[in-house]
């Protein structure tokens, strides 16, 4: 399947571009390498997800090029994860919304485990409506992506503590 926008990749380097609502949340969530590697595995088995009330399909593991769908409540919505960093002290993924989405746009997670022992989480995303429904939800759909967002935090928080 096709993505639905031009700017892919953009989540990686947090240069989001113009013309979308832009999404950044950054928080400490736990301490240690145990605490970066519970989160690490979380995000490679799509617990980061599921722990946000999120349901998933998919064949793999996140890597550049696996499609999954996603679902809250009754819709599935079709991704597909654009980029990976898997590195010593960081770990994340960006995914584009594919045809059948209601948005278009990226969201990206991101891992760190930064020089101090702090693990830290951040969320970027761009997106704009791609359906009539998602134009018509407004306030709406912006109040249900910072829900799901804050809900990927508190996934994050509990990843880190169970190591």
């Amino acid at each position: 399947m096709t993505l639905t926008y031009p700017e892919t990749g953009r989540t990686r380097d947090g240069d989001l571009p113009a013309g979308y609502r832009h999404v950044r949340r950054h928080a400490v969530i736990g301490h240690g390498p145990a605490a970066f590697a519970g989160v690490r595995e979380g995000m490679r088995d799509w617990q980061i997800h599921k722990l946000a009330g999120l349901r998933v399909r998919s064949a793999g593991t996140p890597g550049p090029g696996v499609s999954f769908s996603a679902a809250l409540g009754f819709l599935w919505v079709p991704c597909e994860i654009v980029w990976l960093r898997d590195e010593n002290s960081v770990y994340g993924y960006g995914f584009g919304t594919l045809a059948g989405h209601p948005e278009r746009g990226e969201e990206a997670f991101e891992a760190g485990l930064a020089p101090d022992g702090s693990v830290t989480f951040s969320i970027r995303a761009f997106s704009r409506p791609a359906s009539w429904y998602a134009k018509l939800g407004g306030p709406f759909t912006t109040a249900l992506q910072e829900f799901v967002t804050d809900r990927y935090v508190r996934s994050a928080r509990i990843l880190a503590q169970r190591h």
